[in-house]
């Protein structure tokens, strides 16, 4: 039976039927020769990895599919501060930041103009350096860069991550008030936080609005970069490595912040790697590095953007090209793991962006394909949204992906037995061996 999984994530595949697509999906549409000889060489189904009809971030999906309890989650906040080497406590909250232009009402709200925005090198490095550290209250909050417009805003001291987001992450919307949420009314750290929270952003309005750069961006008919705004706050918790619950070393390839911090936050080797434009190339870059350590790992996980970038653009011709040039990259080095019989294969996505309309995701599932010695072998022999819906998997949900993935590992604990005092879900466990004389 197969020794490692190779799970590729192509991240954001699903989509919607599109009529200028003869209401055919993205996926269904392209030419995919790889990805439908895959299908056809194991079992297929569908992946959701919370409740169907409920968007998914790629944080949240991919914590669910490596296995891990919600309850364990969190936040996005902390997985990038992570990524990004920024120093985490016990009494600090993380989250998400982000340089944005808005406009004032007469009211005195803020309306935001351009939610996505860029600088120059100069700029942003003024931006940063206005807002960077501010105090309150005995709140410390600091703002670390993370890349471009882009930043994680921590939180220290008598702090509480139940607070709203207050990026409406689309333009012409108001900017959000911050309040504590409504679990989380009457604690007075939430209403502390909160509070802290909505005065540093007011402070930092007024001070980017004053900077020289942004007066200069006004004289030359630019939009000035004038807001901060955040979203999606959390604070570490205590969780079990992936190591521990499953028995798996495990390696993560992947280009974002997140995917790094999610990484040591859950016990797996992490490599860097690159997110150029051409996605067929960095694919294939990925599988090769996979074959050279299976030897190595038990888990590897590869991730490529490319089709979710795609879709962001709201352009389901341009998500077409971007899976066609996955499936080219893919074809160029998926045999030796083909190949080998200690490899199970898993093609799967972490959710559903669709390339038309005013959603960022959407709730359909995604496909998946297991491949590799053992595996039953079903009828489909095309891999898209529809075809896959037929497979032998059916639907699997959460942490089923990774139950079936130790499955076909042949490392699948028989539930009701217990080797090991410790919650895993891994057999033969790591237990203490008896002794006849204690």
């Amino acid at each position: 039976m197969p020794k490692t999984c190779v799970m590729i994530v192509l991240d954001g595949l699903g989509d919607r039927a599109h009529g200028e697509l003869g209401h055919q999906t993205p996926l269904q549409a392209a030419e995919t020769p790889t990805l439908d000889r895959l299908a056809a060489l194991g079992s297929t189904g569908l992946y959701h990895a919370g409740k169907l009809g409920r968007p998914m971030p790629s944080e949240d999906a991919h914590f669910a599919m490596f296995g891990s309890p919600r309850e364990e989650f969190p936040g996005r906040g902390p997985l990038e501060a992570l990524g990004a080497g920024v120093d985490l406590d016990d009494d600090i909250i993380a989250m998400l930041a982000y340089f944005t232009c808005v406009l004032e009402s007469l009211e005195g709200h803020l309306i935001v103009k351009h939610d996505r925005i860029c600088g120059t090198p100069d700029e942003i490095d003024a931006f940063h350096a206005a807002v960077a550290n501010y105090s309150r209250d005995g709140i410390a909050i600091d703002l670390h860069r993370t890349g471009g417009m882009s930043s994680v805003l921590t939180m220290r001291g008598d702090v509480s991550p139940y607070i709203t987001d207050c990026n409406p992450m689309a333009d012409g919307r108001f900017v959000a008030a911050v309040r504590p949420l409504a679990s989380h009314a009457d604690d007075p750290a939430a209403v502390r936080t909160a509070g802290a929270l909505a005065e540093y952003l007011r402070w930092a309005y007024a001070r980017l609005c004053e900077l020289s750069q942004n007066k200069q961006r006004v004289r030359q008919t630019l939009p000035p970069i004038n807001g901060l705004v955040t979203q999606r706050a959390g604070r570490l918790t205590s969780r079990v490595t992936m190591r521990d619950r499953y028995g798996l070393r495990a390696l993560s390839m992947a280009s974002g912040f997140m995917y790094k911090g999610l990484a040591a936050y859950l016990g797996l080797d992490f490599r860097k790697v690159r997110d150029s434009r051409d996605p067929a190339r960095d694919l294939a870059e990925r599988v090769r590095l996979a074959t050279e350590c299976v030897d190595r790992y038990d888990l590897i996980h590869i991730h490529h953007k490319a089709a979710d970038r795609a879709a962001h653009t709201k352009s389901p011709r341009g998500k077409v090209k971007a899976i066609e040039a996955l499936d080219r990259g893919l074809g160029e080095t998926v045999d030796p793991l083909l190949a080998n019989e200690d490899v199970l294969l898993v093609v799967t996505s972490d959710h559903s962006t669709p390339s038309r309309g005013t959603l960022i995701h959407s709730g359909e599932p995604v496909p998946v394909l297991f491949a590799g010695e053992g595996v039953r072998r079903d009828a489909v022999a095309a891999y898209d949204e529809v075809s896959v819906a037929g497979g032998a998997l059916g639907l699997l949900r959460g942490d089923e992906m990774m139950h079936m993935i130790l499955n076909y590992l042949d490392r699948a604990r028989m539930v009701g037995t217990h080797d090991s005092p410790n919650a895993q879900e891994f057999w033969p466990g790591d237990y203490d061996p008896f002794l006849v004389r204690p």
